[in-house]
């Protein structure tokens, strides 16, 4: 790490460059009157906003720019309305780096004569979308004069032109987010960095630039990212959406990881912040070295990198209906959920399937009446379906287009929205698919699991004795809950409640899988939770685990909290076991591992060979947390001593002290995997 490099880290973790913004808010109200049609005044909310932006440099030595001035966009959004636009896409960053802002405009001009009115609309707003753009650059470019001559020379090509080195790619990529965040387009992915900007970085290696100096780069540019992170939308601080796709294959098949998918690992291994989350495409041929060298990651305690397998997301994609080149390129949304570059506008997270709310359900109406536990699962089945139905009524309506604000700027950076001339939400893009999330499937599991072998096979607990155990929340039924307790859990590899997982899978892919939404595209099912670990867990009262009432579930796809397993091992088994391609809309097998397992060379095999294992024995998607239940007590205690602690909190990256109390608990409350 570079001199400069730790001048700009110790600026960025001091926080006092936050003070440099204005706290001043704006009401829009004003601008928007007179508008005749959702386009024009998107266009010019843009460029209002755009022209409230001062240029703000943190230091001479901000390479970049680009920083939020505003740190509030205005006074009541909800005056104005529609005000959340796309995110959780990843734009066609190749495109944008060739042409520039100026060649994209072209192509937009060279449309209009002959548009249809929708098109017209579209394009119109477009432009003034654009040129709100070319004058913040101007802006910025002049006091470059003054702040940095070096980053005055690239403002003097680009954005507005395309890029010609690995440097000026990086400015642009630093502008384009700067841009579209105040066009409020959250959630914003880098996709797969290491791919459209190799040309860049070979053309500045070609002009001898050497390895250090283009880390230095990298590290740089992953600072700059981090700047304005605390002002981005999230349920909370870090998540972000800035993702970041490393490795797997090019369109045509090929290996892709390169040169620069190891720069940028070891630019996070050393900065050791929350941004960008790396994730790293691997397949059965990948050899265990990569593993260890991304293990090195994992063990500064970050929570990634995420491994995403290319045998099984690239065929569910194929699946899906994505073409195979399409589906090769894939990247991840803001957490992990799989989609395409450049040519999505997939929404793939609009809910969550609640596993055990369908269990609770199906028990309270079936069970006193079946006479077998198959006969039940049939009623569990039929809630499942229940659910999957009104989330699919409801969000048929929610996202249809006539609901859905346009999003001109974002749509011009998809594919092919310029060529019909229309918005991504009006149908611009290639695909257009939804997806959810499926949350407590453990929990689901070892609830239906009890229920089996103590009411059906043991007839050791009366049906009616059960239900009022789950109505009392267990009080004064203590010693039914130790039987509850003690049944068959998932991540012990014992297939008697394994199955029953598969079952509840299965349920939810036949019910949700290839349904059509309101676009034209279709539902895909997931096995990520994201935050309805928690907020879907307090819809639920007691469930036959034992688990009581509003208690949390556990993390996207993992054992329930506080469920006894044999070791790691075992926990891959278990969750290997699904034809995991059919519910691969996103959401990883999420492990910690204590940190004193990575204080030695044996202890990093290890965990490079447990992820290389549920890789090549048909896991999708895996993350690890590197943590101490110790250290994460003493920091909920003495904050103060612990700023720079790092967490996965689910599908992203934050630090602890930024949390808040009840997502800071969970992470302490999951199993602490070692070897022993």
């Amino acid at each position: 790490m570079t001199d400069k490099v730790k001048k700009r880290l110790a600026l960025l973790l001091d926080k006092k460059y936050r003070l440099n913004r204005s706290d001043s808010t704006s009401n829009y109200t004003d601008t928007l009157n007179d508008c005749k049609s959702l386009y024009e005044r998107a266009g010019k909310l843009f460029a209002y906003t755009l022209g409230e932006e001062k240029p703000l440099f943190h230091g001479d030595d901000d390479d970049f720019g680009f920083n939020r001035y505003n740190g509030k966009l205005c006074e009541d959004e909800s005056k104005i309305g529609h005000m959340y636009q796309f995110g959780n896409i990843i734009i066609d960053y190749a495109t944008y780096l060739k042409k520039g802002l100026r060649g994209i405009r072209e192509d937009i001009l060279s449309r209009c004569n002959g548009a249809d009115s929708e098109a017209k609309d579209f394009y119109d707003s477009a432009l003034v979308v654009y040129d709100a753009c070319f004058d913040i650059i101007a802006r910025y470019r002049e006091c470059a004069k003054e702040y940095n001559p070096t980053l005055y020379e690239a403002l003097c090509v680009v954005p507005e032109r395309g890029a010609t080195s690995y440097y000026e790619a990086c400015v642009m990529i630093r502008f384009i987010h700067y841009a579209l965040r105040l066009a409020r387009n959250q959630h914003l992915t880098l996709g797969r960095f290491d791919q459209y900007m190799k040309p860049y970085y070979d053309a500045s290696v070609q002009r001898g630039a050497s390895r250090e100096n283009l880390l230095e780069t990298t590290e740089l540019f992953f600072i700059s990212m981090n700047l304005d992170a605390d002002v981005y939308m999230g349920i909370q601080q870090g998540d972000n959406g800035q993702s970041m796709v490393l490795g797997g294959c090019d369109r045509e098949g090929a290996d892709a990881f390169n040169e620069l998918s190891e720069i940028c690992l070891l630019a996070s291994e050393e900065l050791k912040i929350i941004d960008p989350k790396i994730n790293v495409r691997v397949n059965k041929n990948t050899p265990l070295s990569l593993y260890e060298r991304c293990t090195r990651l994992t063990k500064q305690g970050l929570g990634f990198p995420q491994y995403c397998n290319d045998d099984i997301i690239i065929p569910a994609m194929v699946e899906w209906g994505y073409a195979l080149e399409d589906a090769r390129d894939y990247g991840v949304a803001a957490c992990w959920e799989v989609i395409t570059s450049g040519c999505g506008a997939d929404i793939p997270n609009v809910s969550c399937l609640n596993y055990p709310l369908a269990v609770e359900r199906a028990t309270e109406k079936y069970l006193m009446e079946s006479q077998t536990f198959e006969q039940f699962l049939r009623g569990v089945d039929g809630e499942v379906r229940a659910l999957c139905d009104k989330i699919i009524e409801k969000h048929n309506a929610t996202w249809a287009y006539e609901n859905s604000a346009p999003a001109p700027f974002i749509s011009t950076l998809v594919y092919p929205c310029i060529e019909r001339g229309r918005d991504i939400t009006r149908g611009g893009a290639k695909y257009n698919n939804f997806g959810a999330h499926g949350a407590g499937m453990s929990t689901a599991a070892d609830a239906l699991s009890a229920i089996k072998k103590v009411v059906f096979e043991d007839k050791s607990v009366k049906k009616s004795d059960l239900l009022d155990a789950l109505h009392a929340n267990f009080v004064g039924y203590e010693n039914l809950r130790k039987i509850l307790v003690d049944c068959p859990k998932m991540g012990n590899n014992d297939d008697f409640v394994d199955e029953i997982g598969c079952f509840l899978m299965d349920s939810y892919a036949r019910h949700f899988s290839d349904r059509r939404n309101s676009r034209g595209g279709i539902y895909r099912a997931g096995t990520g939770s994201a935050m309805e670990y928690i907020n879907s867990a307090e819809e639920v009262g007691a469930t036959a685990d034992g688990r009581k009432a509003r208690d949390v579930y556990g993390c996207s796809y993992a054992p329930a909290i506080g469920a006894k397993t044999l070791g790691p091992l075992s926990v891959v088994q278990s969750f290997t076991k699904f034809d995991l391609i059919r519910v691969c809309n996103g959401g990883p097998f999420t492990i910690e591992m204590h940190d004193t397992v990575f204080r030695n060379d044996e202890g990093e095999k290890k965990v490079a060979m447990l992820v290389k294992t549920f890789i090549d024995i048909g896991g999708h998607q895996i993350q690890i947390n590197a943590i101490n239940r110790d250290v994460l007590l003493d920091a909920q205690n003495n904050p103060d001593k612990y700023p720079t602690l790092i967490v996965r909190v689910w599908g992203w990256s934050g630090y602890f002290n930024e949390l808040e109390t009840k997502y800071q608990d969970h992470v302490i409350r999951r199993t602490e995997f070692t070897f022993g």
